[in-house]
């Protein structure tokens, strides 16, 4: 599974990391997250407001840091 975070770095894109990252802890899944900074890759997905959680390709979150609960169901599909 491949997760990604796209943000530029501000608090609440920190934030947004921190809590996929314990989740896939607390899940145990066989994922890699990856923080992606660069515009011009967040732009890719269409995204126009971070941060923003994309799993396997597929835009799951914007604009908001999704709580644990959302990211371990997300994790479990």
């Amino acid at each position: 599974m491949e997760i990604k975070v796209l943000g530029p770095g501000c608090p609440k894109c920190k934030h947004a990391e921190k809590v996929v990252r314990e989740a896939v802890e607390e899940s145990a899944a066989d994922a890699h997250v990856e923080k992606v900074s660069d515009m011009l890759e967040i732009a890719k997905y269409g995204i126009f407001g971070t941060p923003a959680v994309v799993i396997d390709g597929e835009v799951r979150c914007v604009g908001k840091v999704p709580k644990k609960e959302e990211v371990l169901n997300w994790i479990k599909q």
